[in-house]
């Protein structure tokens, strides 16, 4: 390994509940979120609205919204921002990329930790998302019920006996919750065992999709993971089958982890890691991707040991900062995908005190 530079300073830079790294079985399993879909009565769905009619909604929820809330939160009107802002609160999972694209009214409220965010007049008039780091979800479920039974209070939200929450998709009618774990699944990746458990979590009616939910890939070997059915079962089902689902994957990936550090394949395992420390020490040039794939090899030689003087922290921090629109905030600069790439290898060399 090269000798290793102090660490860029990171006194200033802020890492949300998502990436923090702790909590339980927080090695494997990143972040739980509780998602809830909500919709008030007297209003048309958000995809039926006249651009009025948006801002009516907006101009209802707000104030009640911050009446409601039990943290402090920061009400954000997304019209102010630019693209490169928008795009940030993307890349921190704080708002949804429909959101941050919308050209009607619309809102978000965030905590300080970036534990709690509402969003206001995305596909539902609103989606209440709780985070907490590694596998919290019984905890994470008890934060957003607290947060949905102060807006029941306060707004009118659409209920049927039958349906229960009546939201603008099908598949989101009853509890309207989406539980969700990010985990980290290099082993079964490099296993080749990956699209095994996708389909062993689908045939219990979980879905597993990339870093960003619906529509993405799966990025440096991230997956969500989360409940399809909403309707027909109640959250302490929901609750227990993301739990037990989620668990057993974590397990899956532990026995491979050990299964790829035994015999001959310990030494393709220490090979890929290091070959992935190589590259971030000399690559001149890293697009976003290539830098996640680096970070994940690098994080997963963390955790078993592979590799010394690196901390999860910095790791996370650098995950961060290799995203587009974190880099160009942390340079202050508006940069071309090929100058993102230049700058992208410069300073993850910085973040991880690596000297070429």
């Amino acid at each position: 390994m090269s000798k290793r530079r102090k660490k860029e300073d990171d006194s200033e830079f802020h890492i949300g509940e998502w990436l923090k790294g702790k909590g339980p079985e927080g090695d494997i399993a990143i972040c739980t979120r509780v998602r809830l879909a909500r919709n008030l009565q007297g209003f048309h769905f958000s995809a039926r609205q006249t651009d009025a009619e948006a801002k009516e909604l907006v101009d209802f929820i707000m104030p009640r919204l911050q009446q409601s809330l039990p943290d402090t939160l920061q009400p954000i009107d997304l019209d102010t921002l630019d693209e490169l802002e928008r795009t940030l609160l993307v890349e921190r999972h704080l708002i949804s990329r429909e959101l941050a694209g919308s050209k009607r009214a619309r809102r978000v409220a965030i905590n300080q930790s970036e534990s709690t965010a509402v969003m206001v007049n995305e596909e539902d008039h609103l989606r209440v998302q709780v985070f907490e780091c590694g596998l919290q979800t019984d905890t994470a479920w008890q934060r957003a019920e607290a947060l949905d039974d102060a807006l029941i209070q306060r707004l009118p939200l659409a209920w049927s006996e039958e349906f229960g929450f009546l939201t603008s998709c099908p598949t989101n009618l009853g509890t309207g919750m989406r539980l969700s774990v990010m985990v980290h699944l290099p082993g079964l990746v490099w296993a080749e065992e990956i699209e095994k458990a996708t389909n062993t979590a689908q045939k219990i009616h979980l879905a597993v999709r990339g870093l960003y939910g619906e529509g993405s890939r799966a990025l440096g070997d991230f997956y969500q993971v989360s409940n399809q059915v909403t309707l027909g079962r109640n959250e302490q089902q929901i609750l227990a089958d993301v739990q037990l689902a989620v668990s057993r994957i974590v397990q899956w990936e532990r026995e491979v982890r050990q299964a790829l550090l035994r015999g001959t394949a310990r030494n393709r395992t220490t090979d890929r890691v290091h070959r992935a420390l190589g590259t971030l020490e000399r690559a001149q040039i890293l697009t976003s991707e290539e830098a996640l794939n680096c970070l994940s090899a690098i994080r997963l030689g963390i955790h078993e040991g592979l590799l010394e003087g690196f901390d999860v922290q910095s790791l996370n921090k650098a995950l961060l900062l290799s995203q587009p629109a974190h880099l160009q905030r942390h340079t202050r600069e508006r940069l071309s995908a090929e100058d993102r790439d230049l700058r992208r290898a410069h300073l993850l060399r910085q973040v991880l005190g690596c000297e070429p």
